[in-house]
């Protein structure tokens, strides 16, 4: 049994590496002026005011650090219609030490709760904030600013258990289907944004190994097999300014499970947290997904392969045979 069936909202779940998951809340913000006002937005005043709000009573999240509220200006505001968001934000809440109190007479009382019902104190206590922070108004010197409060569907396990479902049971009840069907399910998460030296080989190389990567991995379930690649689109998303000047940063992986009970408890473990390391003050919040494109079926991994065999052919014609490291890492380390 992997140990992430038993992993609690309060504690940090330790990976091989010095890579550790910790637990933290993600919630997306959308702000949108209410009054007549067309002033422009103050981007420092709104994240001031929104923190002053936050730390104190009622929500009193004490412990909120500046760097985890981040407020940004949306582009063009003169086209945008009154109604629409002029700025978005993204708040990071971390400390989650209420869901193990600690009792008078010295003892832990969370150690009598089980995992499952300190999952559903995290998730109604999550409902809670999102409901009182939904909605609110903020003034900035007269001028008035609505926020909305969103969960990211990334880190809502339950909602995105609910959508491999219902994919899986329309592709059974579709016409393209042949008349003998049968029930799929998935097995093969997909993981972006994570430093790509946290899972190199110290010393050796700052890109992604193919071993390092499986040891991670595999605390979280028997893997079948993987597939590391940049992840160069999503810091092009980060610094649209800047496009193309920085190059293999940030990796993303496929991880594929021999079953879909390990693929189920990785999601579950990944869902919701961030990633962290000894030694380092980074944390690192990545997109977890499943891959419904099929990635490892549908032969994009060896279109992936040809593109690498284009890439290093000879000037002079002849085709030269290609090996990644990573391939013939997997071949030598990992056989069947």
């Amino acid at each position: 049994m992997s140990a992430a069936t038993a992993l609690r909202p309060s504690e940090p779940f330790p990976l091989p590496s010095g890579v550790s998951l910790a637990r933290r809340l993600k919630l997306l913000l959308s702000f949108s002026r209410t009054g007549l006002s067309v002033s422009p937005v103050d981007e420092w005043q709104l994240k001031s005011a929104l923190l002053a709000f936050l730390r104190k009573p009622p929500l009193s999240l004490s412990l909120l650090q500046d760097s985890d509220l981040s407020v940004s200006r949306l582009p063009d505001l003169q086209k945008r219609r009154r109604d629409d968001p002029v700025a978005s934000g993204i708040l990071y809440v971390r400390d989650l030490s209420f869901l193990r109190p600690s009792n008078r007479a010295g003892g832990d009382e969370a150690e009598k709760m089980t995992p499952e019902q300190e999952e559903n104190k995290y998730s109604q206590w999550r409902s809670s904030l999102v409901q009182k922070l939904d909605g609110i108004d903020l003034n900035l010197k007269g001028v008035m600013y609505r926020m909305s409060v969103e969960i990211p569907a990334s880190d809502d396990f339950t909602a995105m258990k609910k959508s491999w479902e219902e994919f899986y049971a329309s592709e059974l009840f579709s016409t393209r289907n042949p008349v003998r069907k049968i029930a799929k399910r998935p097995d093969t998460i997909l993981v972006r944004g994570v430093p790509s030296r946290w899972f190199a080989e110290t010393r050796i190389s700052s890109k992604a190994s193919t071993l390092v990567t499986h040891t991670i991995f595999s605390a979280l379930g028997k893997i079948r097999t993987l597939n590391i690649s940049n992840d160069d689109e999503l810091e092009e998303k980060k610094d649209e300014t800047n496009k193309g000047l920085i190059s293999g940063l940030n990796c993303k992986v496929w991880v594929q499970f021999e079953s879909y009970d390990d693929f189920h408890n990785a999601m579950k473990a990944l869902c919701g947290r961030s990633l962290e390391k000894e030694g380092s003050r980074l944390k690192v919040n990545y997109d977890v997904t499943w891959d419904r494109e099929g990635f490892f079926r549908n032969g994009q991994y060896e279109l992936a392969h040809n593109k690498l065999e284009e890439r290093d052919a000879p000037v002079h014609g002849r085709k030269k045979h290609y090996t990644s490291r990573i391939e013939s890492d997997h071949r030598k380390r990992f056989r069947d």
